[in-house]
């Protein structure tokens, strides 16, 4: 009984109630300007919704009201930026006004009808009710004057719910805003992947060299190995430091939005990173690269950023070749480089791993590896 009460003790309950009473206020006024045209009402909601910005309104009112606290309603609160988007607020809107009817209805009647079922049972018929103007005075009644109060209750914690239920499928996010929160999840997500690879790797390696060489040196007691020992401690902390920069660089952008991170059409900086740094970059574009979706153009860039650092980590300055073609429907990418002694097989790091997982998360494919004398970084990405 205790559970079967309980949703009488939400607050939640009341503000459903009173998001469905708020079209009725209208309802009444008009009903008294026009009672021969109850419907009107209705009908007008048809060009209300199709207003952009009603949207905005009516999605603010059904957070604060059908799901008062959740941070995660499930209902938009953008405007309608497609037709369809309107098409689902009209019917909010008449889903509303239907839905407040009922309640109204109930809340009105139910408890009017289980009074007078008590004063029927008590042996007064009532003569302005008409379910019960027929009645004849009887005690029975008095068992039957519950049922209005449990249909009540149904009515008030009901359609509430169906009320939430029908605002998530109604105002819920659209598939464009679906789409666009997919999207910053993914980069998110695939960001703290590669921050998480590039500490491990680049961070983990600096400290574990500093702590093995000074053990080393301090175990020695020789003042030339020690030098040495310090020189490599030296060298090892300047390129985690530098490594460090990079992906806090990589957290301070991820403040940003998705549509303003850099895409392919911004590649031209990663050749001039690169050349800086004394690499000798030979690009090549071909196709149309303001064609290619934002996600792949994003993931795109990514993958070039990260297989150029990987050259001037491991490679130095050598000539690298960057082709990238848009082409049947897919983004063809590539870097190659003269295979040195440092990179002598199979790319294994977690950078390189990075570039395979964010061409798979887009339903493409990646290669890095030796081919004919050089160190190749290939990705296909599908522009559908």
């Amino acid at each position: 009984m205790a559970r079967f009460l309980r949703p009488l003790l939400r607050g939640t309950t009341y503000t459903r109630l009173l998001h469905l009473w708020v079209p009725m206020l209208i309802t009444s006024v008009w009903i008294f300007i026009s009672p021969e045209t109850p419907y009107a009402p209705a009908l007008m909601l048809i060009p209300v919704g199709l207003i952009p910005a009603v949207r905005i309104g009516e999605g603010v009112q059904a957070q604060l009201l059908l799901t008062p606290g959740k941070e995660n309603s499930g209902i938009s609160v953008a405007p309608s930026a497609t037709w369809r988007d309107r098409g689902r607020t009209v019917l909010w809107l008449e889903a509303r006004m239907a839905l407040g009817w009922v309640t109204t209805f109930a809340c009105v009647w139910c408890p009017v009808i289980s009074f007078q079922l008590i004063e029927t049972a008590r042996g007064r018929v009532p003569d302005d009710v008409w379910v019960l103007e027929e009645a004849s005075p009887s005690g029975w009644y008095a068992w039957l004057a519950p049922l209005p109060v449990i249909a009540l209750y149904g009515a008030v914690v009901g359609l509430g719910k169906l009320a939430t239920s029908t605002a998530r499928v109604l105002l819920g996010p659209s598939r464009a805003e679906q789409l666009a929160a997919l999207e910053e999840r993914t980069e998110q997500l695939l960001e703290r992947n590669r921050i998480a690879r590039e500490l491990h790797d680049s961070i983990g390696h600096a400290l574990t060299v500093a702590v093995v060489q000074a053990g080393a040196a301090r175990a020695a007691g020789d003042p030339e190995f020690t030098e040495r020992a310090l020189g490599a401690i030296e060298e090892t902390g300047r390129a985690a430091l530098e490594d460090l920069e990079r992906v806090l660089g990589v957290l301070r952008e991820a403040e940003r939005p998705v549509s303003s991170r850099p895409t392919l059409v911004d590649a031209d900086r990663l050749w001039e990173s690169a050349r800086a740094s004394g690499a000798k970059v030979d690009a090549e574009v071909t196709g149309p690269l303001e064609t290619v979706p934002g996600p792949v153009s994003r993931e795109g860039y990514r993958i070039l950023q990260e297989a150029l650092t990987n050259v001037l980590r491991h490679a130095g300055s050598v000539p690298v070749r960057v082709r990238i073609q848009v082409a049947d429907g897919t983004l063809h990418l590539e870097v190659r480089n003269p295979l040195t002694a440092a990179i002598s097989g199979p790319g294994r790091g977690s950078g390189l791993r990075g570039i395979r997982e964010r061409a798979a998360l887009l339903g493409g494919r990646a290669y890095t590896g030796p081919d004919e004398g050089d160190w190749q970084v290939h990705a296909e990405l599908p522009l559908s």
